[in-house]
């Protein structure tokens, strides 16, 4: 069965060192979250810890924080809530993808789904849905509520669409895009939106935060698809290879396809559609020689220049930490390159 860990795969030490500043704030949250299991029925509680405890980088609470941000040592509690209730639904989402993906380890850890069996997580993963939402509800106004409630929806159908798509289809570009606007730019979106807005932003500044939030998320997605061809699973926490491993036809791989002569191309779609991993090498190599990595990273770059041109409308709050995080992003996807995998 495939071994898929996901996301969170920025480099660590560059992130480590951007994200140190939110340590007080990251700290209040990881009190918030463990305060939560003790509304959980005690039968389940222990469940619901293991989720929480398998922590990655935290992009997403970083986003409401850094797009509320008050100052380093300012930790405002309403951001530090929303912070946990996007987490929370983080991490639901988590548990079903691994469910979907018959995957056997995330962050290092053995999957909820490995540990406690696909009936029992699907069912956690749903607890904390819910949670998240009778956390969201607890503002107040519905406007947080609200928001998470939809942002949960869109999420949920764009692993909808993964699931019900044909098994033989190798997707197309707008089928790439479609998903990950769904599955992974929609969280960084509402995360920023709502940062923004509890910390006094007026609807359209949240909304052009937002915007470059859901801009970040796409680039985001893309880098981790960047990455699953590149360096090392030390450094990358992550096995590497896993997307064509469980045929995902992500933009290096479409872009592989559209370089190569059409009986190659038609031998990788073969290998998505069987799930076949056997030929990686070749396919690394393959995206060396044809340079789909600088493809890949304009793409990128696209992405955040149209985030950053979002962010040239606010006026009305400092973005110069929203800006540092994009460039970092820039910065490290720039270091990549097909690896030996």
């Amino acid at each position: 069965m495939p071994t898929s860990p996901q996301s969170e795969t920025v480099a660590p030490s560059a992130l480590s060192t951007f994200f140190a500043r939110l340590r007080p704030h990251f700290a209040a949250l990881d009190s918030l979250l463990h305060e939560q299991l003790d509304s959980f029925e005690p039968e389940i509680r222990d469940l619901a810890l293991y989720c929480v405890d398998t922590s990655g980088k935290r992009i997403r609470p970083a986003l409401v924080f850094f797009s509320g941000w008050r100052g380093d040592e300012h930790v405002a509690p309403e951001l530090v809530r929303v912070a946990a209730v996007v987490e929370m639904v983080h991490l639901a989402t988590l548990v079903h993808d691994d469910i979907m993906d018959e995957a056997d380890v995330r962050r290092g850890r053995t999957t909820a789904s490995r540990k406690f069996g696909p009936e029992t997580a699907v069912l956690l993963g749903d607890a904390l849905f819910a949670h998240a939402l009778s956390l969201a509800s607890e503002f107040p106004t519905t406007e947080v509520c609200r928001h998470v409630s939809v942002s949960t929806r869109r999420v949920c159908a764009g692993e909808i669409m993964q699931t019900l798509a044909p098994a033989a289809a190798v997707r197309d570009l707008a089928y790439y895009r479609r998903v990950i606007d769904l599955k992974t730019a929609e969280l960084f979106a509402v995360s920023c939106y709502l940062g923004a807005r509890l910390s006094g932003s007026e609807v359209p500044e949240a909304h052009a935060i937002g915007e470059f939030g859901r801009h970040l998320g796409t680039a985001y997605q893309i880098y981790d698809d960047m990455a699953d061809f590149t360096g090392d699973e030390t450094s990358f926490g992550k096995t590497l290879g896993t997307d064509l491993a469980s045929g995902k036809t992500t933009l290096p791989l479409l872009l592989l396809m559209e370089k190569l002569p059409a009986d190659d191309a038609d031998a990788l779609r073969g290998e998505l559609r069987a799930h076949d991993a056997s030929k990686l090498r070749l396919r690394v190599h393959q995206m060396a020689e044809l340079d789909v990595f600088s493809d890949s990273l304009r793409a990128l770059r696209h992405e955040i220049d149209s985030g950053l041109l979002a962010l040239d409308t606010v006026v009305d709050r400092d973005t110069s930490l929203l800006r540092s995080l994009a460039a970092l992003l820039v910065d490290q996807a720039a270091t990549l390159r097909p690896g030996a995998a």
